[in-house]
């Protein structure tokens, strides 16, 4: 089968592989659509491991049944959790899913920029999804980042459950931060802003739901302020890993506010915090967010499904596996592009 193998953000090189072989509880899956994710573009996360074959945002089709599953069969139409938990854990037991250390050792084999994936008889048990007839594989791309985003907003539910006068901001409008306004729009909250440095992405956060948009800019709580009835936010949502947003961040939350750290920085990066001044007088509360539970994954599928979350627009390139260091490009640019979905049984035309 090919596969597109990563070495680095600029040699990413189409090569054959086996197909897996599968053993009992397994599933083989032909995907069909996968999408680059945001972190997939880490070269500091990855590199000491290179060369790997990427990719976690899949759907795909059952091409084969190992001994002893009963739930799927050839011909179904299916998503997939790469990192699964264990679900007997402290951590599990305790809700707290996604540090679960069988999750972080969980994966697909060997990745989602692939013909063909294997899947561990533990993914199979909790981490595969039927997929409805109304959903494409596309949209079935969306599965994993929206469980994310879900379990994102449950930390800081207190904050958008709705009520009257809560506000939010999203610092970073790229898929993430996209998702979080359209969480947060169907949640109810009264004002979503969004800030970016790119026109293209400020332009596409309007259309997803942002009641006002603004560029990047120096005196940002100023000028968030004008557009807040005078009043910084209860909820911030950092939705990239630049410092700098980071540091605006911790200027633009209100009095009582949460901050949702949801996009990881560089390696080794530090921001100084003032203590009396954020938690001794300010009460602002800060937290992070990682990955999401097999729950989430299933509300997202549902969320989709039903069309409350409309994500099929988000896609602006759709490429070939042999063009994939093109998607890689266009995701790190972030210029004129949202969403970028690889489909490995894509024919270029010539």
């Amino acid at each position: 089968m090919l596969v597109a193998k990563w070495y680095n953000n600029r040699d990413v090189r189409l090569e054959e592989m086996p197909i897996p072989q599968i053993g009992p509880g397994e599933l083989l899956i032909r995907v069909e659509a996968s999408g680059i994710c945001g972190s997939d573009i880490m070269e500091w996360y990855r590199l000491d491991r290179a060369p790997l074959v990427l990719g976690h945002e899949i759907g795909g089709q059952v091409a084969a049944v190992g001994e002893g599953v009963t739930r799927y069969k050839v011909g179904d139409r299916v998503a997939a959790a790469h990192h699964v938990p264990c679900n007997t854990c402290y951590y599990c037991l305790d809700g707290n899913h996604t540090v679960c250390e069988t999750l972080r050792q969980t994966n697909f084999d060997p990745g989602g920029f692939a013909e063909y994936i294997r899947l561990p008889a533990i993914n199979v048990d909790r981490g595969v999804f039927l997929l409805p007839d109304e959903m494409s594989y596309e949209e079935a791309t969306f599965i994993e980042p929206l469980a994310c985003v879900l379990r994102g907003q449950r930390r800081v539910s207190r904050l958008v459950s709705g009520q009257m006068g809560k506000s939010v901001l999203v610092i970073g409008s790229g898929v993430a931060g996209l998702l979080h306004i359209m969480l947060a729009r169907t949640l109810g909250i009264r004002r979503i802003v969004a800030t970016d440095v790119n026109d293209y992405r400020l332009e596409a956060a309007l259309r997803f739901g942002a009641d006002v948009v603004i560029r990047t800019e120096e005196d940002m709580p100023a000028r968030l302020r004008q557009v807040n009835e005078g009043r910084l936010f209860d909820l911030v949502i950092v939705s990239t890993g630049a410092t700098s947003a980071i540091v605006q961040a911790l200027k633009v939350v209100e009095r009582g506010g949460t901050i949702l750290f949801f996009a990881p920085t560089g390696p080794g990066v530090t921001v100084p915090i003032s203590v009396n001044e954020l938690f001794w007088r300010n009460d602002i509360t800060l937290t992070t967010s990682y990955a999401g539970s097999p729950a989430d994954y299933q509300t997202a599928l549902e969320l989709i499904r039903s069309g409350t979350f409309r994500v099929r627009p988000m896609i602006t390139h759709r490429l070939s596996l042999a063009e994939i260091g093109l998607g890689f490009q266009l995701v790190i640019k972030a210029e004129n592009s949202i969403k970028v979905i690889i489909e490995p049984g894509m024919q270029i035309e010539t």
